[in-house]
């Protein structure tokens, strides 16, 4: 490795030190996941029960509620290893999938991130469009791609600082929409809704998972620069309250009107056949007059809350997955990113809810897989230590010194295929989910890889062990 290389890399994707390892502001570390998801996406996934699985209210809360409790604890969970390891998720990735092994997770966490910004930017823009007769999709999307592009254009310490002002306008606009709307959702809670089975609530909890667990390949990366004098509970904590608060309040708020909708003609028209996210807010609004254009603006505009982390991680994903891609700077991916988002984001506008649902599970099934590796590893081979003895941070570009690549692989592999029977999507339907189980797979993936990993890197360290000592 080239003395000019050295640089490049450290400033971009390298384990930072200890010793400048300084920010105790550890609120951030609520403020930068209560922003990102205190908005309308979080909102939009929350009607996908009532407007695309047919499910009533009733169920969707209950779902809601009890996928939220439960996988909100894993991307806490990752968040922890930023300020204690100093590392960014997909390098972290390393002391579990090996050096050559990590390149997997980094190239489709690129993808899966810029899946998240597309989805982001049809919100907005739509949103925006809703405003205005002179206004349309493609404008919106394109005004929500470049304000995400400046934020992220100014870095790590503005992103933190952005964030913790960002989800202001949508908390007054989810308490001005519930104020408003109320009498109309009291009126048609109990509205008619196709015959309630199995696979539409396996379905619909598979989109929540996704939704929120497909955050843990980028949690780590906004604590590398918060000391670890705090503890692992307290950081954990902050992290799942700062999910868990907006997860329960925009899904509930989000399938409620959802639901309510098609009996309120206004809100109907609004949502264009349940196609249109930003057009149901603008409609609910639009007794408030002004002031309702006006919040209905500032959601639209605070979407990069969710963007500007999503679109930064993109680019450190990107260096992750070789030295060539990390001697290339950050700015360079990020006008990459702004390049594929915007065009597919106008296609995808089209068919909303279909784009919506495909991008969301197919994120979530690999990201199962990969949560599952991530915490067996820390939790049976790492003993739930961020000592330096459990994680030699100085071995992370090591080809030789980091675990083997092996078990992970064959884990990934084993969990991914085991899951595909139990997929459901438009573009295919496994022969489970035709039974009527409904969509099961990132469950599926997360329970095969976490026991192909452990017995697979269990065997390779009694392996180990004997050829040690044979040796000696």
């Amino acid at each position: 490795m080239s003395k000019a290389f050295l640089p490049v890399t450290r400033i971009s994707i390298a384990p930072i030190p200890a010793e400048e390892r300084l920010e105790t502001r550890w609120y951030q570390m609520f403020f930068v996941w209560f922003s990102s998801n205190m908005n309308i996406l979080t909102f939009s996934t929350g009607t996908v029960g009532p407007a695309f699985f047919s499910l009533g209210v009733n169920e969707s809360f209950i779902i809601i509620v009890v996928v939220d409790l439960v996988v909100c604890l894993v991307p806490a969970f990752s968040a922890v290893f930023g300020p204690k390891l100093g590392t960014r998720s997909m390098v972290q990735a390393r002391f579990s999938w090996g050096y050559f092994g990590a390149i997997i997770p980094a190239v489709l966490n690129v993808f899966s991130l810029e899946g998240f910004l597309i989805l982001n930017c049809i919100i907005g823009g739509q949103t925006l469009a809703s405003l205005s007769s002179h206004l349309n999709d493609t404008l919106g999307i394109v005004i929500i791609g470049i304000i995400t592009l400046v934020v992220t254009f100014c870095g790590y310490r503005i992103i933190h600082w952005y964030e913790s002002i960002a989800w202001i306008p949508n908390v007054i606009a989810f308490i001005a929409i519930l104020g408003v709307g109320y009498p109309q959702l009291r009126d048609n809670q109990s509205a008619p809704v196709s015959e309630v089975n199995i696979a539409a609530v396996l379905s619909f909890s598979s989109v929540l998972v996704a939704s929120i667990l497909s955050w843990c390949t980028m949690t780590a990366d906004y604590g590398i620069y918060h000391s670890p004098a705090a503890s692992s509970a307290r950081i954990f904590l902050y992290t799942y309250l700062a999910f868990l608060i907006p997860s329960v309040t925009a899904h509930t708020l989000g399938a409620a009107f959802a639901a309510a909708a098609p009996n309120v003609p206004a809100w109907n028209e609004g949502f264009n056949n349940s196609s249109s996210i930003g057009g149901l807010l603008y409609s609910v609004l639009l007794p408030t007059g002004a002031f309702g254009k006006l919040l209905t603006a500032l959601v639209a505009l605070s979407i990069p809350s969710a963007c500007a982390p999503t679109m930064y991680s993109f680019s450190t994903s990107f260096m992750a997955i070789a030295p060539w891609f990390a001697a290339v700077p950050r700015w360079v991916y990020i006008f990459v990113s702004e390049g594929v988002l915007i065009p597919v984001a106008i296609v995808g506008a089209e068919k909303f809810y279909t784009t919506f649902v495909d991008i969301l599970n197919v994120i979530g099934y690999w990201s199962s897989v990969f949560s599952a590796i991530i915490i067996t590893e820390h939790v049976l081979f790492r003993r739930a230590s961020f000592s330096e003895d459990e994680y030699p941070i100085a071995t992370w570009a090591s080809r030789t010194l980091l675990p083997s690549s092996i078990p992970a692989v064959v884990a990934f592999v084993c969990g991914c295929g085991a899951l595909v029977p139990f997929m459901s999507q438009a573009w295919y339907v496994g022969p489970v989910a035709k039974r009527g189980s409904g969509d099961v797979g990132m469950y599926v993936g997360f329970v095969v890889g976490a026991i192909t990993y452990a017995l697979a890197r269990g065997f390779e360290k009694l392996w180990y062990k004997k050829m040690t000592r044979s040796d000696v």
